[in-house]
């Protein structure tokens, strides 16, 4: 069981590699996208090389931060700088997708309306929403919303609820709860990412026809990526809950990513009714 420092201590941790690790693995991700994007075959490979760079960085630098915990290093002051760090660090993701929907706004509520007054002047240009092509004459065929993303939606919420009652059972001493709901969460945040990728593979546009399909796809999938994020951070928070490493009254390494879950369940809500239903 952990220990806890006085509250009259600071602790502030040596210098440590893992942002430096983690910028290449950012570095690597967007870099290949962008080839992706162009049709470079080194894309992808890129992206992977990305994607295991950072789940390195992510259960190294998690991993520090436990040991530290474990070692009793943490005040309640440090405990309330992680709490401010994350409501931050959540503040800078709102502002991240705030961007992807102002372009999906902006694209469909202004941009439209001007170039369907523009063909009055050009009768062969046709401003249709979605569409992409030139003259945007090609309209696409958007995936329904009742299908996939319906079901997505019923199973994100339900892991909504399922780390809540996790959360419930862990204030209140239930283990068995506690690691049950937690193994619940990560399970239909597997199954949100599986679907997603079948919607992907069923889809009639790609993310290159037009700025619907750009929008759509970085939406969508930026949100898939914090999914997957949030599933390997729940599967490091089970981990340490069947190691009994948190109490009743101490635990905000599960309450900041309960907090983090929550937040992408409501991005998903957005998304769903602004880019799926209407």
């Amino acid at each position: 069981m952990q220990e806890h420092a006085t509250s009259d201590t600071y602790y502030v941790p040596p210098p440590s590699i893992w942002p430096l690790v983690g910028s290449v693995a950012l570095l690597a991700l967007a870099s290949g996208f962008a080839l992706l994007l162009n049709k470079f075959s080194a894309g992808p490979y890129l992206m992977a090389l990305g994607m295991g760079i950072l789940l390195i960085m992510l259960f190294g630098w998690f991993g520090t931060v436990i040991h530290e915990s474990l070692a009793g290093k943490y005040s309640d002051q440090v405990d309330t700088s992680f709490r401010w760090g994350m409501a931050w660090f959540i503040f800078s993701e709102v502002a991240f997708f705030s961007g992807f929907f102002g372009a999906l706004f902006y694209s469909r509520i202004i941009a439209m309306p001007m170039l369907a007054d523009a063909q009055l002047l050009w009768p062969d240009f046709h401003a249709i929403w979605p569409s992409a092509g030139p003259g945007l004459k090609i309209v696409l065929t958007p995936v329904d919303a009742w299908g996939i993303p319906a079901l997505n939606t019923l199973i994100l919420l339900s892991s909504g609820a399922t780390v809540t009652w996790a959360h419930w059972g862990l204030q209140k001493g239930r283990q068995f709860q506690l690691k049950l709901g937690l193994a619940l969460t990560i399970l239909l945040g597997v199954l949100f990412i599986s679907l997603q990728v079948h919607e992907y593979g069923e889809a009639a546009f790609s993310i290159r026809d037009g700025i619907y399909g750009a929008t759509f796809y970085m939406l969508t999938g930026f949100h898939g990526f914090h999914v997957m994020l949030g599933a390997v951070m729940l599967s490091v928070i089970f981990f340490r809950a069947v190691a009994g490493h948190f109490t009743a009254e101490r635990h905000f390494a599960f309450e900041a990513v309960a907090w983090y879950w929550h937040f992408v369940d409501v991005i998903w809500l957005l998304l769903f009714i602004f880019v799926y239903w209407l």
